[in-house]
């Protein structure tokens, strides 16, 4: 599979995952919390990357496609921290969790990063981040070591 197809495939899924956060962030009433925001910045620059990096860089599009899988995973590995939180097995930061005083106020963050504002068959959307991001960085990834092998 051509490296350009590849970094365009990605930055679309990217793009429907922002759109479905700005979806669940409009249309559902869902605010985002500090990390939620953190994980939407790589699949931004995955868009943009994927979809108009390709087409003005054409001859880097197998640099631009790693590129493209490595900001996908790192938006995965952030939604995979996040989950840990929303569960209590890691600690998060006092910005947005354990219900902290932010210093020098005394009001308390409006959204917390380790509650869970809405989950599926017990998944938050920081999981759901998490493995779609997964799943895209590692189909692409593994499209683009077989493109390589090709003749």
């Amino acid at each position: 599979m051509r490296a350009e197809f590849v970094a365009r495939l990605a930055g679309l899924c990217s793009l429907a995952l922002i759109l479905g956060a700005l979806g669940f962030q409009y249309i559902g009433h869902i605010a985002p919390c500090e990390m939620c925001h953190w994980q939407r910045w790589p699949h931004i620059a995955t868009a943009i990357i994927g979809i108009l990096g390709v087409v003005v860089m054409r001859d880097k599009a197998p640099m631009l496609a790693w590129a493209c899988v490595a900001l996908v995973v790192i938006s995965g590995f952030i939604g995979l921290y996040q989950t840990g939180m929303q569960l209590g097995i890691l600690p998060g930061p006092s910005a947005c969790s354990g219900h902290r005083f932010v210093l020098g106020s005394n009001v308390v963050p409006e959204v917390q990063c380790d509650v869970v504002s809405w989950q599926l068959f017990g998944l938050s959307l920081a999981a759901y981040n998490a493995i779609f991001s997964f799943l895209i960085a590692g189909l692409a990834g593994l499209a683009l070591l077989k493109g390589k092998n090709a003749p």
